[in-house]
């Protein structure tokens, strides 16, 4: 047992930071149409919406946690709406920021992980993305969203696990792409929520309240951080 542990350890070393050849340009260019097939149409939005909630929600966490507040908790809920929930000072830099990491954290989770493929990380980018879910999934607090980040999880583990290189690079970058055009959308959702009054406690206003700084700006900074990242992630992930 220990004579085949020893050599595995190793290999799993230079599995995970190694790097894997890029797709061919038709491979990139299919995950990107089918980003766009499940975000485009608004019946099928409203269920892929559901991973840029797990996103969304797992922005305000990681932040909260990385600017020193107690997170006790996040909700997923069906409707593609979500709460995170963290204990600390209700004001200050740390608040600010923790507010503010929902709507841009899909966008810079792609970014990221277009970096990532742009480097040939393709095994990497799926580890992390397992092992960041499992952390997210300590802190679900309802059945709605454990059966959600669990399925997430479990489809990333299955893929770096058990599929060869050419399916985990379309599954990478079909994730990759639906982040970063995914990201996107709710900015927009919101300005037209906010243009009808139906969204009195969103981030962008809680971030107006937090900092005096007008709502539309904070508005403004979503969609910037949205397209810059969709701008310059869709270059990396076309440079193959």
């Amino acid at each position: 047992m220990n004579d085949l542990a020893a050599p595995a350890l190793p290999d799993l070393w230079d599995r995970l930071t190694g790097t894997q050849p890029d797709p061919a340009l038709w491979v990139v260019l299919a995950t990107l149409a089918a980003a766009l097939a499940v975000i485009a149409p608004r019946p099928l939005w409203l269920i892929s919406r559901n991973a840029i909630t797990i996103a969304h929600e797992g922005g305000h966490g990681l932040i909260a946690l990385l600017t020193g507040r107690q997170l006790t908790g996040i909700r997923l809920h069906s409707d593609t709406s979500g709460l995170t929930v963290s204990r600390g000072k209700p004001y200050g830099l740390g608040m600010i920021l923790t507010a503010a990491a929902g709507y841009t954290a899909p966008s810079l989770l792609g970014l990221g992980g277009a970096a990532l493929l742009a480097t040939g990380r393709i095994t990497l980018l799926l580890w992390v993305a397992t092992a960041l879910l499992a952390v997210m999934l300590v802190m679900i607090r309802n059945a709605y969203g454990v059966l959600t980040v669990v399925l997430a999880g479990g489809a990333f583990l299955l893929v770096s696990w058990l599929a060869g290189p050419q399916v985990q690079a379309a599954f990478a970058y079909a994730v990759v792409w639906f982040l970063l055009v995914g990201g996107v959308r709710p900015p927009f959702e919101l300005q037209s929520k906010r243009r009808r009054g139906d969204a009195g406690d969103s981030d962008a206003d809680q971030l107006s309240r937090l900092t005096h700084v007008p709502a539309g700006l904070w508005l403004f900074l979503f969609h910037a951080v949205a397209l810059c990242s969709l701008i310059g992630g869709g270059r990396w992930l076309l440079e193959v």
